[in-house]
């Protein structure tokens, strides 16, 4: 009897999983895809790629400031209704953006969508978390985590080829469309969540305590250094390996599938020892960017080198996570938002600061800079590694049920 209910626990959490991975993808995919359609958005709407450029950066900034604030707003809600109640905000603003021709309402509902996906996201991980038994927890991170990252891999390609197909507002579209059947499963699938004890406020002191604030940095920090390279690959692969047009993109879709299997592999880690993984996938992303300043010129070294790199950097992705909700104890319902806006901020910074360093002096320059900042991401992620949870009166995990062990 016990293993049929325990047989019938895993198949419930396996479909709450992989409703939390259809919302990621679909949200992730939203951020993403502009960039394949914004030479045809921006002639559509009458203004120039460069101000065009602002949709991707709205959602961003949505994300990381709206989130937060949306999730300490609905912290006393039941985390189901915030999860379908952060879909169909999604959906409406994507519904209104569809059909506008106004550049500025687009701005607005692009900073709304990201803001209802930073909701989604703190509550997905929150519920994903309960879903699942706390040995299991590093890989249920896992599983949220990698709706972004496969969305990350496939959200620009698939966004150029159904813009030529579609048109831009035929992409908004679909998109509608996924997240209408990512709610839909949400409803049927996903059980009722009470919401955590604790208010917003004693949430929030746990939450942004000095050893969660170090992981944050150290969130901002992995993905700085990353974007400063990332955001210049392809004119680097031009220029100093020699690499263009559809093989670059070969050398692109390498990457991103790398980073696709990293997150997944990378909540086993995140299990183990999450602390020893930081340290390690630090390491390995220094290793592979000086790897790419110093062989550059050979295209087979580079491959490698792009391979390795995203396996570290998305393989950290759960271990990022489980720390800082692990570290806030009783705060983490409110941290479970806190990574992704930490990491936004370091795209944010790491683009300009790349950016910086190519203009001044040369591509190569940029993934020099991102090499810096990735021997300081290694070194926080040592500094850290000894941190600990809370003491036991304040638990370590967030209060949430365990829905597996429902039925």
């Amino acid at each position: 009897m016990s293993t049929q209910a325990g047989s019938r626990g895993s198949r419930r959490s396996n479909r709450v999983l992989g409703t939390l991975f259809l919302g990621m993808f679909v949200m992730g995919g939203a951020e993403l895809l502009v960039v394949g359609v914004l030479d045809v958005m921006a002639r559509d709407l009458g203004v120039p790629v460069s101000s065009a450029g602002a949709l991707v950066t709205t959602y961003a900034l949505g994300l990381a400031f709206g989130g937060p604030l949306l999730t300490a707003l609905t912290m006393r809600l039941d985390k189901r209704t915030v999860l379908v109640g952060a879909l169909l905000v999604f959906i409406l603003g994507n519904v209104v953006a569809v059909t506008t021709g106004s550049f500025g309402v687009l701005l607005a509902c692009r900073a709304l969508t990201g803001a209802a996906a930073g909701l989604f996201d703190a509550t997905a991980f929150a519920v994903a978390l309960g879903s699942v038994p706390p040995e299991r927890a590093g890989r249920a991170i896992a599983v949220v985590i990698s709706g972004v990252s496969v969305s990350a891999a496939l959200g620009v390609p698939l966004g150029t080829v159904a813009g030529n197909l579609l048109g831009w507002r035929g992409t908004f579209a679909a998109v509608i469309v996924l997240a209408g059947a990512a709610t839909a499963a949400a409803v049927a699938l996903v059980p009722s969540v009470p919401p955590a004890q604790e208010g917003a406020a004693d949430q929030a002191r746990h939450a942004f305590a000095p050893r969660v604030l170090a992981v944050l940095g150290l969130c901002f920090l992995v993905f700085a250094s990353t974007y400063a390279a990332l955001t210049y690959i392809v004119p680097f692969l031009a220029e100093v390996t020699g690499v263009s047009g559809a093989a670059a993109g070969a050398f692109l879709l390498a990457y991103g599938a790398a980073t696709a299997v990293g997150s997944f592999g990378g909540g086993r880690f995140a299990d183990r020892n999450a602390a020893g993984a930081l340290v390690a996938g630090t390491a390995g992303c220094a290793v592979t960017l000086l790897t790419l300043y110093v062989l550059g010129a050979h295209p087979v070294v580079v491959a490698a080198a792009m391979l390795v790199w995203g396996l570290c950097v998305f393989g950290m992705a759960p271990s990022l996570q489980y720390r800082v909700v692990g570290l806030a104890g009783p705060g983490g319902g409110l941290a479970q938002s806190l990574p992704a806006s930490a990491i936004n901020a370091g795209v944010a910074f790491g683009s300009f600061a790349g950016g910086v360093a190519l203009d001044r002096f040369s591509v190569r320059s940029a993934v020099l800079t991102a090499l810096g900042i990735a021997v300081a991401a290694f070194a926080v992620a040592a500094a850290t590694r000894r941190f600990t949870a809370p003491p036991a009166e304040e638990p370590a995990e967030p209060a949430e049920p365990a829905l597996a062990a429902e039925g």
